[in-house]
């Protein structure tokens, strides 16, 4: 097996590549639109199906270079931040809390089914934790923070493996299933969008006219205010790191571009600012289609294999689970909206992926179907920031 390590600019290329790969899918085959499966999420499954192939039929083990993702994570975030003004703060007041307890429910239930579908098949001690929110709320980086912890406290030598394949599935999942749960919810209940300009992305109306009102120049001033507040957020990251709050920088960034979008326009009002601009919901959009698109290429699918089918049961029964409840809990709760519909598209990332799959998700559905800006202020708080600490909470709990 030789290994094949791209470096940065090239594994930069390639997602532009995936993206344009998975957008010309869609095109040709129109369901793929239909059910707002995301472009980045067709072109990047296609890529990681590449690198499979590559793997099993020619040796070749093929790794990408991700610090651009990385970068791309914190401009996606810093942009909802700069679009998040007091009075949408505010009008998600009550959403908030009911999301953010409904999240906290199923975080408890999720767990429970894990522990209760590894009891039944006999999955060794340990793997439940593996298969319930380490992998699937929390993700791959929660995983890997605790992969070493379990092992440590279950004797479970192959831990990682474990959580990262559950991970892995959970993502793809997610991007699979939460635009066509929104779809259902939007025809059922005959819902529509505001009719505003997006805060992320361009209508697919949009992109289909000649008209075009950005200019170079509002694209560099949306990126210098964009880098100012990354800039403050790396000193003011280093400073909590410092007094002992394990907080994600891309969780920093978010808040301070929060504080800037709602004092800066006030203290200068004839200072040029990028809120809920073209040019800030397109590099928006650029950032989480190319962040996605490199975390799906980059996925090692050849690391499901040897795990034996009690990996896709216990998936299946939380993916069953997860759908039931946004159904019959998520959507009733926030209000059966069309609001409430394009959260139900970002539960499925909560619940099974990540917050990028769960913003890739709405964005397609509100390129199809309208702006929902309470939905863009309140899930990436819930999802970024307080079910993280609950998770890590909860595992303590259950590795104690």
């Amino acid at each position: 097996m030789s290994v094949m390590q791209l470096p940065g600019l090239l594994s930069f290329t390639i997602a532009i590549l995936v993206f344009f790969a998975g957008a010309n899918l869609n095109r040709l085959v129109p369901i793929l639109v239909h059910w707002s499966i995301p472009e980045a999420v067709t072109g990047g499954l296609l890529a990681a199906l590449a690198t499979l192939i590559a793997y099993e039929f020619f040796g070749v083990e093929i790794s990408f270079t991700l610090a651009a993702r990385d970068m791309l994570l914190l401009y996606f975030f810093t942009g909802v931040g700069l679009n998040a003004r007091l009075s949408d703060l505010a009008a998600g007041g009550r959403p908030f809390l009911i999301l953010l307890g409904i999240t906290l429910v199923f975080l408890v239930i999720q767990n429970l089914v894990a522990i209760a579908t590894s009891d039944i098949l006999g999955l060794p001690p340990g793997t439940s934790v593996l298969l319930g929110s380490t992998s699937l709320i929390g993700g791959h980086g929660t995983t890997i923070a605790w992969a070493p912890i379990i092992t440590s406290r279950f004797g479970l030598t192959n831990a990682l493996e474990i959580g990262i394949a559950s991970a892995t599935l959970g993502l793809v999942i997610a991007s699979l299933i939460g635009g066509p749960i929104a779809r259902y919810l939007i025809k059922r209940h005959g819902l529509s969008g505001a009719e505003e300009e997006l805060t992320i992305g361009v209508s697919r109306a949009a992109t289909s006219g000649h008209h075009d009102d950005v200019s170079y120049v509002s694209l560099l001033r949306t990126l210098l205010v964009t880098n100012l507040a990354i800039l403050i957020g790396y000193a003011l990251h280093e400073i909590i790191v410092d007094a002992g709050i394990n907080l994600p920088l891309f969780v920093v960034c978010l808040l301070v571009a929060i504080v800037m979008t709602n004092t800066v326009p006030f203290v200068a009002p004839k200072l040029p600012w990028p809120t809920r601009s073209r040019a800030l919901s397109l590099i928006s959009d650029l950032s989480l289609n190319v962040f996605l698109a490199m975390s799906l290429m980059s996925m090692q699918l050849w690391g499901l294999s040897g795990l034996g089918p009690a990996l896709a049961v216990v998936l299946a029964i939380q993916t069953i689970i997860a759908v039931a409840y946004i159904l019959f809990v998520v959507f009733p709760a926030m209000g059966r909206n069309y609001e409430a519909a394009v959260i139900s598209a970002g539960f499925c990332g909560i619940s099974l992926g990540a917050t990028p799959t769960a913003i890739a998700n709405m964005t397609a559905v509100t390129k199809t179907h309208g702006a929902a800006t309470v939905a863009f202020i309140i899930l990436p708080l819930v999802s970024a920031f307080f079910i993280d600490l609950a998770n890590a909470a909860a595992l303590g709990f259950l590795v104690r």
